[in-house]
């Protein structure tokens, strides 16, 4: 069916009790199979591959990428399939969007364990022990599903605001269930094949699975390995041949990570980010390690340093960025992202206009109100909200040593923040969580500043009551499209939270917390060249930055920083001048800085592809290039995402194992 919508007159002249009737009459699907224990099971079974395939691409690039089409697709496949072979009756599309809430709220709230709760191990070296990370992320994550609830009726059902990624989601489910069902299959086909092939190729590169292939299921003496680094083989060949290797004012390529690495996950990433945003990535990484980090090892302020236990660690990435690079990386990400939510007044406004705008005398009492039954009752916030945040408080001091006093002194600008974060949702489906995290980093920080805990918390607390709250209208959107009941993808929203909490924790400790010989977990096999953890260095700069300040860092740093927000500020200010004609971004260009310039290549390389295919077949509307390219640009990158992630995964685990 078409999607039904009011018109602009209408949405501003119509009474919230007018609106409830139209939607109820209109568009409300009573009797329509929503929440069914197949789509709770599919949606969590889905939520929690998915939020580990997010894991694993957050790990690597410090991204959240949502998985809500990729669930929508499988999920209509899956059940498309069974109905074609008489297995099982069709998914409803309330069904399916159910089951895309579940797993959108998986893939969100594992965000912590790569930025917040990974920089406060990583700063603290304190591990918490794996049922408390739990019982943290579930409190809180749930604290923002319940700061939604008053939410809801005034952005969505009165405002009628857009929320464009719920809207996208809608139109998606829409065309796929009221559409050509073929084009549905060709896209879930599309994605299937790419996600089998990633998997193949991540296999065939990977040392744990080809161990297990070849020496223990085939007797092999030693296992064959595709070098995922293409250069390698390059290197392999000067080593015996005695080829020159290449340097840039003397330090060795490989020392400063420049390598080509054919990273299939990456090429999908790029894809989805888009060319204006991997090149901004390509600008920090290429200014960075080719130009900044050989002239400062050169001028002796990046080092070889001595550990706590006397051994010199040598240079290479990791040590090159945590010295120098981090702090003017960090800086520009910083500025940038503060100018560009400054420049945004409407979402301070807007936010607060809509919360505290007076109450429509024409708005239904409880007593007349058609959507009594139907929506989640305002009392269960009004209840949960106190409960939940005096028992995220107890859980914060008990578990990570946060003061009672900042973590409640803190939770009046949470909620502050989620607000302004949920309005720029419902407006541009775009949520600031990074820098609104930032003002609860720095100011929890000015209070205390000898306590990393006493900023980190808060400000991750800030993330995740902020991220699901947006990501939980952003699904109620949808679903208010297509008529779907409201308290239903509430309970999905928790399901799914469970889902990638039960998932990811575990995960987490197996792949990034590893064991020493004496069997202790500590923070030391978090960074590697595989997994950077942008995000959780980002974090960490800006609370070792509250914590000590400018002292103690090479001055050269100190001026990188400096000219780094002048050229942030400069930038942004450019970008707003020009309405968005200026396409690159500070904030990108500080990620590219503290990811490896390896995988900022590969982005870079996936984004440019999609983007020339895009050129190429973008006005050949029907033709097979354009349907592959650029009708399933998503679906396509989704399944490089997928396959290699679940094998990269599954590989990291191998090698733990074995």
């Amino acid at each position: 069916m078409a999607i039904h919508q009011l018109s602009d007159e209408q949405i501003r002249t119509w009474t919230r009790a007018q609106k409830d009737q139209w939607w109820h009459s209109t568009v409300y699907r009573a009797d329509m199979a929503q929440l069914t224990l197949r789509s709770a099971i599919m949606g969590f079974l889905l939520g929690g591959i998915l939020s580990a395939t997010g894991l694993y691409i957050g790990a690597k690039t410090g991204i959240t990428l949502g998985v809500g089409l990729t669930s929508v697709i499988l999920a209509f496949a899956f059940f498309r399939i069974l109905h074609g072979a008489g297995l099982g009756s069709d998914f409803s599309i309330l069904e399916n969007n159910c089951t895309q809430s579940i797993a959108t709220a998986s893939g969100y709230v594992v965000s912590p364990l790569y930025a917040g709760l990974g920089a406060y191990m990583l700063v603290t070296g304190n591990i918490p022990p794996w049922w408390q990370i739990m019982a943290w992320m579930i409190i809180v994550a749930i604290l923002g599903v319940l700061v939604a609830f008053p939410m809801k009726r005034r952005f969505i059902n009165e405002e009628q605001l857009p929320f464009p990624e719920g809207r996208a989601s809608g139109v998606v489910l829409d065309s796929l269930y009221t559409g050509d069902a073929g084009e549905g299959m060709f896209k879930a086909r599309i994605l299937g094949f790419t996600a089998l092939g990633a998997a193949i190729y991540q296999a065939i590169i990977s040392d744990g699975w080809m161990k297990l292939l070849q020496v223990k299921a085939f007797g092999a003496q030693a296992a064959w390995v595709l070098h995922e680094r293409i250069d390698t083989y390059y290197y392999q060949a000067a080593a015996k041949l005695e080829w020159a290797i290449p340097k840039i004012l003397g330090t060795d390529f490989r020392v400063l990570g420049l390598r080509l690495t054919l990273d299939v996950a990456m090429i999908g990433t790029g894809g989805l980010m888009g060319i204006a945003v991997a090149t901004s990535c390509m600008i920090g990484a290429v200014v960075n390690f080719v130009l900044l980090a050989p002239l400062m090892i050169q001028l002796g302020d990046i080092a070889p340093r001595i550990a706590p236990s006397g051994k010199l660690v040598p240079l290479n990435r990791v040590e090159i960025v945590n010295q120098w690079s981090l702090w003017w990386g960090v800086t520009m990400m910083v500025v940038g992202a503060m100018v560009s939510l400054a420049a945004k007044p409407e979402l301070f406004t807007g936010a607060f206009k809509s919360i505290m705008g007076k109450k429509d005398g024409a708005a239904a009492t409880s007593k007349s109100d058609v959507l009594a039954g139907v929506e989640v009752p305002l009392w269960i916030s009004y209840v949960g909200v106190p409960i939940f945040s005096v028992i995220g408080v107890w859980l914060t001091h008990e578990f990570f040593g946060v003061p009672w006093l900042l973590c409640f002194v803190s939770l009046p600008l949470i909620f502050i923040l989620t607000v302004i974060c949920v309005n720029s949702m419902a407006l541009t489906s775009w949520t600031p969580t990074g820098s609104l995290s930032k003002i609860t980093q720095f100011s929890m920080g000015a209070i205390d500043s000898s306590n990393p805990a006493s900023n980190l918390l808060p400000a991750a607390m800030t993330a995740e009551v902020a991220t699901n709250a947006s990501n939980l209208l952003s699904d109620i959107k949808a679903g208010y499209m297509l008529g779907g009941k409201p308290r239903h993808q509430v309970v999905g929203h928790i399901i799914g939270i469970f889902a990638g909490v039960m998932a990811c924790v575990p995960l987490f400790f197996l792949l990034f917390l590893q064991p020493d010989a004496n069997g202790v977990r500590s923070t030391a096999s978090m960074i590697s060249d595989q997994f950077a953890m942008p995000a959780v260095m980002q974090w960490k700069g800006v609370a070792e930055l509250i914590a000590k300040g400018v002292k103690g860092l090479p001055s050269s740093a100190v001026v990188a920083m400096a000219i780094a927000a002048v050229v942030a500020l400069v930038m942004e200010v450019t970008r707003i001048v020009s309405k968005g004609r200026f396409k690159l971004s500070s904030v990108a260009i500080g990620l590219g800085v503290v990811l490896p310039p390896e995988s900022v290549f590969a982005m870079f390389a996936g984004a440019l592809l999609f983007w020339l295919m895009g050129l190429r077949h973008g006005k050949n509307k029907g033709s097979m290039g354009h349907r592959i390219w650029v009708e399933c640009c998503e679906p396509i990158c989704a399944g490089l995402i997928s396959g290699a992630a679940l094998m990269g995964i599954g590989n990291a685990i191998l090698n733990v194992l074995i």
